[in-house]
């Protein structure tokens, strides 16, 4: 069974947050609040861990996984940004949003869309999921946790525990900012598109 790690929503604990980076830098899978409900996640390149998140979610090769960062400098190592997107992301992060865009080489093509080689970017704005990031010191790579043939995003970690604790190794109990998916954004051109409408004002890309 997972083991739950109780982080502090506001004041997150060094030594808590060092035990779920030893998971990570392991190559296991973790799931973790976000601003948007719980996500799956590890360290970008583990490839049992990926394949856990595709079993987990029943997702196919066109599954766009997200790199998950803790601020917007770190995005141009991952994704390509045009000129005329590049405020638009800014202006819309942290949040609830999840960006598609061309990914660089410094990501390996399994995480891609076999096709586009397009990738999922996001900041979130919640306190744990940015401490995770900074404490790991890169980006994760991550799902959001959307089980197979539903549609609602798992919100508490006692639900996380229930559904899939005896597949991962260990749970982040921290609290919950959001209660629906990220609002996915193609901006693979220079005219957004919104493909899904979820947690976050999409106006802005309408």
């Amino acid at each position: 069974m997972a083991r739950l790690i109780p982080i502090h929503p506001v004041t997150p604990q060094a030594r808590l947050l060092d035990q779920v980076v030893e998971r990570l830098r392991d190559g296991e899978l973790i799931a973790y609040p976000t601003d948007s409900g719980y996500a799956l996640g590890c360290r970008i390149g583990a490839h049992d861990a990926l394949e856990q998140i595709r079993t987990i979610r029943h997702t196919g090769k066109d599954h766009h996984f997200t790199v998950m960062c803790s601020e917007f400098a770190q995005l141009g190592r991952y994704v390509r940004i045009s000129n005329p997107n590049y405020r638009l992301v800014k202006a819309h992060t942290p949040g609830p949003y999840t960006f598609i865009m061309p990914a660089t080489k410094e990501l390996p093509r399994r995480m891609l869309h076999p096709k586009k080689h397009t990738i999922g970017a996001r900041i979130p704005d919640h306190v744990v999921a940015r401490a995770i990031v900074d404490a790991f010191g890169e980006p994760l790579m991550t799902s959001s946790l959307i089980m197979p043939g539903e549609n609602d995003v798992l919100t508490e970690s006692w639900i996380v525990e229930d559904r899939i604790g005896h597949l991962i190794p260990a749970i982040v109990d921290g609290e919950i900012t959001g209660m629906e998916p990220t609002s996915i954004i193609d901006l693979t051109d220079d005219v957004p598109r919104v493909l899904r409408e979820g947690r976050g004002d999409t106006s802005a890309f309408a």
